[in-house]
């Protein structure tokens, strides 16, 4: 299933897109029209990650209705609607970083403004013996690590993201990540599928020149991460029935595609994620937490920068394309 919010320049509604992939089943109005009731669990996609099981059945049952119903008035064209994010204020946002090789390229980028003859000898190195020098600390390698976002800047596809005023190096981020279905604390991996609710599509975007100022300061993104529309989350929420083991991501730029890397080379599995930061601290429906870039899935690891007016577009088959144009 995949579950949108979407508007038709009103209040936002919640939806599925049907099996053809060119519409939108309205559930409060399906409900309506099947059963002459708008039932609360499915009056936003939040109310229904809190229902459960019994939301996303009666969802099920409402898409097949009203696509057995051909004349059925619940049916939208995707093409008439404007897609939010499918949670517009998730409970809380946390984005890790989970995958070893987009650490290593980014810090060589860093490296190489200053040092170029030390990014050279780390390549040499890792093609010698397997690995360079410039590789995650040690504590990167024991526990998943991730930083705390800003859920108020949350916007979805086809939104325009504003560059921030603050910095001249702004960055887009290759990621997916997941939301939460069922609360729970203390969650081993074993059992921490059942607490997944559905996966999305991801674009963190970054102030790389504050970021890199505000890391010295030995705490962790801050300002570099919160600013409004710099979370893009979309364009819909996928149940894990509907999601491969290996996810392939690529990101386009204007048309033309930068990065492409894969779900494989997570260090952590979100299982392993979702069981550390349960430790002692409960998570909750409509959490979302976020995989970190995939392997040359940002401006920095390519020493390559957006510019305004860019086009910036993430896909993945199971999950679709995510696009935001970045303005002033």
């Amino acid at each position: 299933m995949k579950l949108v919010t979407f508007s038709q320049g009103e209040g936002p509604k919640t939806g599925v897109i049907t099996s053809s992939g060119a519409s939108i089943v309205d559930l409060q109005a399906a409900a309506q029209h099947f059963a002459d009731e708008q039932p609360k669990m499915l009056a936003t996609t939040m109310a229904m990650l809190e229902a459960g099981e019994e939301a996303f059945d009666l969802a099920s049952d409402l898409v097949k209705d009203s696509e057995a119903d051909g004349s059925s008035e619940s049916i939208i064209p995707l093409s008439n609607v404007m897609l939010l994010s499918p949670v517009p204020r998730p409970r809380s946002i946390r984005d890790c970083l989970a995958f070893e090789r987009h650490l290593i390229q980014a810090t060589r980028t860093i490296a190489s403004w200053k040092a170029p003859t030390l990014v050279f000898l780390d390549r040499g190195m890792e093609r010698l013996f397997g690995k360079g020098f410039l590789r995650p600390p040690p504590v990167w390698y024991e526990r998943p690590i991730y930083y705390k976002g800003n859920a108020n800047s949350v916007v979805g596809n086809d939104a325009d993201v504003r560059w921030p005023s603050f910095s001249k190096r702004l960055d887009f981020e290759l990621e997916f990540g997941i939301f939460i279905g069922k609360e729970g604390c203390n969650i081993p991996a074993s059992q921490a599928v059942k607490h997944i609710a559905g996966y999305s599509l991801f674009n963190d975007f970054s102030a790389r020149d504050t970021q890199a100022a505000e890391m010295t300061g030995r705490l962790g993104p801050a300002k570099s991460k919160d600013f409004d529309t710099g979370n893009a989350i979309g364009p819909w929420l996928v149940t894990p029935d509907e999601v491969p083991d290996e996810i392939i991501l690529r990101a386009r730029i204007n048309g033309e595609e930068w990065s492409c890397g894969s779900s494989s080379e997570m260090h952590f599995s979100f299982p392993e994620i979702i069981e550390y930061i349960s430790r002692d601290e409960t998570l909750y429906p409509g959490d979302f937490i976020g995989s970190g870039t995939v392997p040359g899935g940002c401006g920095l690891e390519l020493d390559r920068w957006l510019k305004l007016g860019d086009i910036v577009e993430l896909e993945a088959e199971s999950l679709g394309v995510l696009r935001n144009r970045v303005v002033r």
